[in-house]
């Protein structure tokens, strides 16, 4: 048994071989997913029209600090098959439900499905609510018919961050230029620059939110170990995966806590070190690689797209998310004709469809683990069981949303603290790395020096740029 905290000891089991660290599919892809959607169409791009493609050295800083995070995350999920809101348990139980709060805050609005169905409409004349509500019905009817959940989502997501790339990669090349790609690149390396513009209370703050932004956001690495464990990387083999309702019956009994491998034998941590490859390429190829691929083009067509279209600058310059991709829509369609425009609408669409249905997905998951194991009286049910309560739950709640909000992220007096709580997450994530990797761990296996001071670096960063917002400004990042 290894004693970790504050709840049971893990028993000891061999750990599982890894599989080839080249692999192709993974849940980085999943987390991809989560992380490049709609945001990146007009946010990034913003601060580039406004302040020059040199800003973008906050985006590398970012997205490199989440590729050290995610790794960091696949650490304790790896070698103890938990997910890291059961780690923030062992330490100390309100430190999980400070996360189960702000789940049920930020991440049940159903924004992202709302902006793809508007595009959508652009295109087809369908109405945006009769698309959005269908769309959130699929999701649960998907995920209910699923043998394994994990595996739809995998499945599906891969197959639409691949349109995604592809996709966004065709249009770049169309109507962008080289000028613009070696510029956006370039500007990534312009480390220190911030124009005296961006140093204001109007825009600061939106820069503090747009770092955040850059790749996944709040919690979504935390439901990466989520992810991890049902993939069966590592001492998740061991634990059971969530069926769609409809397979619910088929699924194993949950453990009350995950296992430890013998940290002291030289034939598991050979095992180990192949896993620690599998997930670094999973967190440099798949994640950084294609994160920041994504985002690249998306600046790209931003720029072509404002020179196109003037009226592109002016949405995108005030955040209208909306007339900004109807005016990127309409810059394409003058360059490539009406079915370069239309395939951007199309591509927006589904985008935002994938963004909802990875966040949901996650959320339901996230929800349930921590209510399945902490709320008494829950574990005389299957976890899938719960895992749907939570994901109808949030569908039901989002088709209300749109019938009486609109299409939003949620309603406007809160949206500041929303962002405020997600800029918080990010800080506060890194902190509770730093405590589980280094407290509930074998030696053998913790972080290096580099990399804790990294994470140190990255809670300094994340939380350092939230309060001077605050102190300075008296702003919080939109």
């Amino acid at each position: 048994m290894w004693k970790a905290g504050r709840l049971d000891p893990m028993p000891i089991r061999p750990l599982p071989e890894a599989p080839n660290s080249l692999h192709i599919l993974g849940p980085a892809m999943i987390l991809v997913a989560l992380g490049v959607g709609l945001g990146e169409t007009y946010m990034w791009p913003r601060l580039v029209l406004l302040f020059g493609p040199e800003i973008r050295w906050l985006f590398l800083i970012g997205v490199t600090v989440q590729a050290v995070v995610m790794f960091e995350f696949a650490r304790y999920a790896i070698a103890t098959g938990e997910s890291i809101f059961f780690g923030a348990a062992r330490l100390w139980k309100p430190i999980m439900w400070f996360f189960f709060a702000v789940a049920m805050l930020i991440y049940i609005w159903p924004g992202h499905v709302a902006a793809g169905a508007d595009a959508l409409e652009l295109l087809t004349g369908i109405p945006w609510l009769v698309s959005a509500i269908v769309a959130l019905l699929l999701i649960g009817v998907i995920f209910t018919f699923a043998n394994v959940v994990y595996n739809a989502v995998e499945s599906i997501l891969t197959f639409l961050v691949g349109v995604m790339v592809i996709g966004s990669a065709v249009v770049a090349a169309v109507v962008g230029n080289f000028g613009d790609l070696w510029a956006t690149i370039t500007g990534l390396f312009a480390f220190g620059y911030i124009p005296d513009e961006a140093l204001t209370a109007a825009w600061f703050p939106i820069i503090v939110g747009s770092v955040a932004f850059a790749g996944p956001s709040g919690m979504q690495q935390m439901w990466y170990t989520l992810y991890l464990r049902d993939k069966g990387a590592g001492m998740g083999a061991y634990l059971p995966r969530i069926r769609g309702l409809l397979h619910a019956d088929e699924e194993e009994s949950m453990p009350s806590r995950g296992y430890m491998f013998d940290t002291d034998d030289p034939e598991e941590l050979r095992k180990w070190k192949g896993w620690t490859r599998w997930v670094l390429f999973d967190a440099l190829v798949l994640f950084w690689g294609i994160t920041m691929l994504v985002t690249i083009v998306f600046t790209v067509l931003a720029l072509q797209a404002s020179r196109l279209n003037p009226n592109v600058q002016q949405a995108i310059e005030a955040g209208e998310e909306s007339a900004a991709i109807s005016a990127m829509a309409d810059a394409f369609a003058s360059a490539g004709g009406f079915i370069m425009g239309g395939a951007f609408l199309l591509f927006i669409a589904i985008v935002g469809w994938k963004g909802t249905l990875g966040i949901f997905d996650a959320f339901a998951r996230g929800q349930s683990d921590m209510a399945y194991y902490f709320i008494p009286g829950l574990r005389r049910f299957n976890i899938s069981y719960i895992y749907f309560a939570f994901l109808w739950g949030v569908i039901a709640f989002g088709i209300l949303v749109l019938l009486f909000f609109g299409p939003t992220d949620g309603p406007q007096a809160i949206l500041g603290v929303l962002a405020f709580l997600s800029t918080f997450v990010m800080g506060a994530y890194c902190v509770l790395l730093l405590l589980t990797n280094n407290l509930l761990l074998p030696k053998n296996i913790r972080p290096g020096i580099l990399n804790n001071a990294f994470i140190a670096l990255g809670a300094l960063f994340y939380l350092g740029i939230l309060f001077y917002s605050l102190l300075a400004y008296g702003a919080l990042p939109d």
